[in-house]
């Protein structure tokens, strides 16, 4: 599996990890957290490599049917450049303005706490 593609499936991983079945949510962590091999999975498990195989796959499947349908982790990136522009200008064109940076990084933090 391609750097790209794993970063993207651990990134869904975060998002909707707690929503798959404590044996996917396993076996993705042994697979992409963990770096063991499928072989490596179905020793530990004690199962075909076969059904470490499948369950990854459905696992992955899961975590990008909810991506298609809540798109968490695509608001949540739009919602982090847009919060990288404000900072941005905020460092540009109000430097001094230490009330507004406060401001900015309360709100900011404030929506990562919901």
């Amino acid at each position: 599996m391609k750097f790209e593609k794993k970063n993207y499936i651990n990134a869904l991983f975060g998002f909707y990890g707690e929503l798959l079945t404590t044996k996917q949510r396993d076996y993705l962590q042994y697979y992409f957290e963990d770096d063991y091999s499928i072989v490596e999975i179905a020793e530990v498990e004690t199962i075909s490599r076969q059904a470490v195989s499948d369950n990854i796959k459905r696992a992955i499947e899961q975590l990008e049917k909810y991506e298609y349908v809540l798109h968490l982790m695509k608001d949540f990136q739009a919602r982090s450049a847009i919060e990288n522009q404000v900072r941005d200008y905020i460092e540009m064109h109000y430097n001094e303005d230490i009330q507004l940076k406060q401001l900015v990084s309360q709100l900011m933090a404030h929506e990562i706490e919901d």
